[in-house]
């Protein structure tokens, strides 16, 4: 599958901020690519990049195998078969879903048979004479992608696509968006805070902090095997307890735990603990003490107090509660070996 996006040490500063610094990545054709961060982090100015809608102030960009920014290069938005979605939709207030639609296409003989197509794609056949105000929040999100999809471009961003829906409705859009996105093949790039959001829409995610990426998978690779304990924290609830190297092990304060790296003898570490990777029971002679029980429907989330001082929070399954007070004994859940952090890598 080739290179649709490329990007290689770009930089952008504004003043003396580095919005980005030193970003590479690729993103292969037909494949659905997510920025993931805080806010500040860069996602945007990095969709903005791609657009051709700010210049890099070094670095190169390529979409479709051309370089249209960098090494003396300069190609302007409108040349670049890049479509974009703006977070507050832009719709034309005073154009109905046709004109919107149709806006900025230019084979006007393909024009009405285009928009058509796309807006049954979209699920807005019907509502071609429709004025924005007409529409529901949903409604004007899909006539807005209806937009950047109609000049058939190479590549798609979406800019926090979501974020204005509420809860329910963003779970249904999300889920028709994607399955639209796949049906087309169209390579896409979207950016968002929201980890479930990422995890549900992606292919692969670049978790940005800071201008930089800590991290480029698979939603899975990103969960499972962080990077960086930033990752870690920012995909998922993470807790870390301290570890020490010895004979091949990390001794904890849960116990010994096997490792899946070379470490020397005698390191200090952190190692990551997630909810679900570890269980409690009722234990007189336990390592930890339940200090907060929280209800979430189907699992309650406990925070331990373990005997050394430290925290760990666990998912367990409603039906088998554990008092605030009693002393747990906590054991890993999954088999599989934790990851591990050198104190020095945070």
């Amino acid at each position: 599958m080739k290179v649709q996006v490329l990007l290689e040490n770009v930089t952008k500063k504004y003043n003396a901020t580095k919005a980005v610094e030193d970003l590479s990545f690729e993103i292969r054709k037909g494949e659905v690519f997510c920025l993931l961060g805080p806010s500040g982090c860069g996602k945007t100015t990095t969709l903005r990049l791609i657009a051709g809608l700010e210049k890099p102030d070094s670095g190169r960009i390529e979409i479709g195998g051309v370089t249209v920014a960098g090494e003396g290069t300069w190609m302007p938005p409108e040349k670049r078969r890049v479509g974009m979605v703006f977070q507050d939709y832009a719709l034309f207030p005073h154009m109905n879903v046709f004109q919107n639609v149709a806006f900025g296409m230019r084979n006007q003989q393909e024009v009405r048979k285009r928009v058509l197509e796309v807006l049954e794609l979209m699920g807005l056949d019907g509502m071609e004479k429709r004025y924005p105000h007409e529409l529901s929040s949903g409604q004007q999100q899909r006539v807005a992608i209806a937009r950047a999809l109609a000049p058939e471009p190479e590549v798609i961003l979406l800019d926090e696509p979501f974020s204005n829906l509420d809860a329910d409705l963003r779970k249904q859009i999300r889920s028709d968006i994607k399955k639209i996105l796949k049906k087309t093949g169209i390579t896409t790039v979207f950016v968002t805070h929201d980890q479930e959001e990422a995890f549900f829409m992606s292919d692969k995610i670049g978790v940005m902090r800071n201008g930089r990426l800590e991290q480029v998978g698979t939603p899975e690779e990103v969960f499972h095997r962080p990077s960086t304990p930033f990752v870690a924290q920012f995909v998922g609830i993470a807790d870390f307890i301290s570890g020490v190297i010895k004979n091949g092990k990390v001794a904890t304060p849960i116990g010994d735990l096997r490792i899946d790296a070379r470490f020397p003898e005698g390191d200090m570490v952190r190692v990551l603990i997630r909810p679900d990777s570890i269980d409690i029971r009722e234990d007189e002679d336990g390592d930890g003490v339940v200090l907060e029980r929280l209800f979430l429907g189907t699992h309650y989330l406990y925070t331990i107090l373990l005997t050394g001082g430290e925290r760990l929070r666990c998912l367990r399954h409603h039906s088998l509660p554990i008092p605030i007070g009693a002393k747990v004994k906590v054991k890993l859940r999954t088999p599989g070996m934790p990851v591990i952090f050198r104190l020095q890598s945070d």
